[in-house]
């Protein structure tokens, strides 16, 4: 009976053991533009959302910020920063996705037409899930631009609603940052939201000695709040795991 329950509480051991071994953190790969990106703090106030995204999580989530700014879904292609990334990217991994800022822009090498815009997105949401992953999309975040009547408008043109497009076609989880930020920036009125965003009194930083009036870039405040919309969107579409390892 002695060496019976020795036996049973060795092999529960190795079990065990074996269970830590081969647990697999999850990671979560963020792959956009300057709204999204990692700054150095010493530089710029200028912040994106992705680099407080680590601080929702606990330990069990590793968030890879792959955005850079300038970047369309045509020239992170182009690149080869989107095959970069995707070499990263194991089985279970997630993928966030958000462009659409420069994708409308008049230098030749960021602009994407609706058309190739919709047709990159369904790509990349192909070939993560070809890598047993998980894609999410998101809506580009709203600039702070409003109109003579204190509405928050679109500065954005069509690539907001081609990103929902393509998440009703291909029934991927759409966090649809867009619709977040234009109520946060409404709700906070167009003279508190310019606290959220690269708004630069003259002197205020040593890099901006003019000042600076950014509607399109975030500061801190901002940025965080961009990523708790993020994670909100998390909860609202019950994706599991992610769920479970957001912090209260």
């Amino acid at each position: 009976m002695i060496k019976r329950y020795t036996a049973t509480i060795i092999l529960f051991i190795c079990l065990t053991t074996v269970a830590f071994e081969t647990k697999k953190e999850v990671t979560i790969f963020l792959a956009g533009d300057s709204t999204m990106q990692t700054y150095k703090e010493e530089e710029t106030p200028m912040r994106g959302w992705g680099q407080y995204f680590q601080e929702l999580f606990c330990s069990d989530v590793r968030v890879v910020n792959k955005a850079i700014g300038g970047r369309s879904t045509k020239s992170f292609i182009a690149e080869g920063r989107w095959q970069s990334l995707l070499e990263e990217v194991e089985k279970g991994d997630w993928v966030f996705v958000q462009f659409g800022h420069n994708d409308g822009s008049n230098k030749p090498e960021r602009y994407t037409s609706p058309e190739d815009y919709e047709r990159n997105l369904i790509l990349f949401v192909e070939e993560v899930r070809e890598k047993k992953a998980n894609p999410v999309l998101l809506t580009s975040i709203s600039m702070r631009r409003f109109d003579s009547t204190g509405h928050v408008v679109n500065g954005l043109g069509v690539y907001p609603d081609l990103t929902r497009l393509v998440a009703r076609k291909l029934r991927v989880p759409l966090i649809d940052l867009n619709a977040a930020t234009s109520k946060y920036i409404a709700d906070l009125g167009e003279e508190a939201s310019k606290q959220s965003f690269m708004w630069l009194e003259p002197g205020e930083h040593p890099k901006y000695p003019d000042g600076l009036q950014d509607n399109t870039h975030l500061r801190e405040p901002g940025a965080r709040e961009v990523a708790r919309l993020a994670a909100e969107g998390i909860m609202q579409l019950k994706l599991k795991p992610l769920t479970n390892c957001l912090k209260k």
